[in-house]
């Protein structure tokens, strides 16, 4: 062998600077901004207060940014995308049915730990300390609300349940054009990719986005005022924990006879950004790939998991409302029945649309409490701790988005069972350099039973 055959072979020697993993980035930001909202609030360095709030607030408007029009071109697609799925119609009753049964079981355990744990009660609060939010939800303006004024409107006020509507209206005329408007699909194709590509970047911020969140949190309000609502706070982290890690496994055990700890390996990146990101339309492309490497076809997944994105909300619109019902009637001290409890399931299974997939759940909370008579002001009670609560809710819808077409993929025998049990939590990175592969992936007819 020559030199010089042996010199273009040889690696360049050197220590490289080695590549830390994405959830550690993320934990790593976690426990910064957990020091540093503390020094901020025992210090009170106003400065370090105001710049957490500014890094936590330029990461959450980054995500809003790219929510309107990446939910009407991901939705729109997703509906057209239905044309190449065998028995479209019959996954898609089945995803909104295993929607319902989910957020069924996920308000009744909410329900169950509010009555056996009365957050309400030795909280210090009183009726007094409550504040009326500056708009609420009711089904009136539910209803009403689904159909926007005009198409400019629903992406100025980031109203993502008209734009859902204006979304699934063109997608459905798309598909009645049939081939005169493939120029329209192919353009909107192109510009979902583009947006993507986008929040892929603004993904990446996360780590740096949870540390201003987390610190602006404790540095404005400190562990006393979690303290207050100790009962309330464990309450919701330990529903969502109950449906999370007890419900969903379950179900993929019993229902779609898989490994739930595979299901968790594979779909972990999405859980992880849902937490810590607090938006399921943002979370959505990392929500959509984690299904698909888990053995999903493509182009169901492409329609489940935006459609999941905006409407299923087992954190937010379920285990959350319930607990905060309870909580509220205690506070303002109004007895709830049986007939309440049955409206609570109600709201919850029927209104979780209401969520918008955005953070917080302050329209889905009012639209429960003008539902059941209690008082708005209760929402101010709530409004403090939202954040430290928003967290482990988005983790849960977000494990939901990506659990339902996986069970319903396996019941329908179209889940890829290798890919299933050889998912791995991959790093977000390598998400971003595999659509190419993906691609390739579509619905094959269901086997005969």
């Amino acid at each position: 062998m020559s030199a010089n055959s042996t010199a273009t072979t040889e690696k360049p020697s050197g220590f490289g600077i080695p590549k830390i993993p994405f959830w550690a980035q993320i934990v790593a930001g976690l426990v910064l901004g957990v020091l540093l909202g503390w020094l901020a609030r025992s210090q009170d360095i106003s400065w370090l207060v105001t710049t957490l709030d500014k890094i936590g607030s330029i990461f959450v408007q980054l995500l809003k940014l790219a929510v309107a029009p990446l939910v009407f071109f991901a939705i729109l697609v997703s509906i057209t995308n239905l044309r190449k799925v065998n028995n479209a119609a019959r996954l898609a009753g089945q995803t909104l049915l295993w929607f319902l049964i989910t957020s069924l079981i996920a308000v009744v355990i909410g329900i169950t730990i509010g009555l056996l744990t009365n957050p309400g009660a030795g909280t210090g609060l009183s009726a007094s300390d409550g504040e009326k939010p500056d708009s609420a939800g009711s089904w009136i303006d539910f209803l009403t609300g689904i159909i926007p004024e005009n198409v400019i409107t629903p992406f100025t006020d980031l109203n993502v349940l008209q734009i859902v509507f204006m979304a699934a209206v063109a997608g459905v005329a798309v598909l009645k054009i049939g081939e005169k408007a493939k120029p329209i699909l192919d353009i909107s194709e192109s510009i979902l990719t583009l947006l993507q590509k986008a929040l892929w970047w603004v993904i990446k911020l996360a780590p740096i986005g949870t540390l201003g969140l987390i610190g602006f949190a404790i540095a404005t309000y400190g562990w006393d005022l979690i303290g207050e609502y100790a009962t309330f706070t464990a309450d919701i982290y330990i529903g969502c924990a109950l449906v999370l890690f007890g419900v969903y496994p379950l179900l993929l055990w019993t229902v779609a006879k898989l490994n739930p700890l595979q299901f968790f390996k594979g779909a972990w990146p999405a859980i992880q950004l849902g937490f810590v990101s607090r938006s399921s339309v943002g979370t959505m492309p990392v929500t959509q790939r984690v299904t698909e490497r888990l053995g999903v076809p493509k182009n169901y997944t492409s329609f489940a998991v935006p459609f999941g994105a905006t409407t299923k909300m087992d954190g937010c619109a379920a285990i959350y409302p319930a607990i905060a019902a309870i909580f509220v009637a205690e506070i303002f001290d109004v007895q709830l029945g049986i007939k309440e409890y049955l409206l609570i399931a109600f709201v919850s299974v029927v209104g979780s649309a209401a969520t918008a997939g955005l953070t917080g759940a302050t329209v889905m909370l009012t639209l429960t409490l003008s539902t059941l008579g209690l008082p708005l002001e209760g929402v101010g009670l709530l409004l403090a701790v939202d954040p430290i609560l928003d967290m482990m809710r988005t983790a849960t819808n977000v494990a939901g988005q990506a659990l339902v077409p996986v069970i319903v993929a396996a019941r329908e025998n179209i889940l890829d069972k290798d890919a299933y049990d050889s998912a791995t939590a991959s790093p977000v990175d390598d998400f971003d350099t595999d659509s190419a592969t993906s691609d390739s992936k579509a619905v094959p007819a269901p086997a005969t039973a």
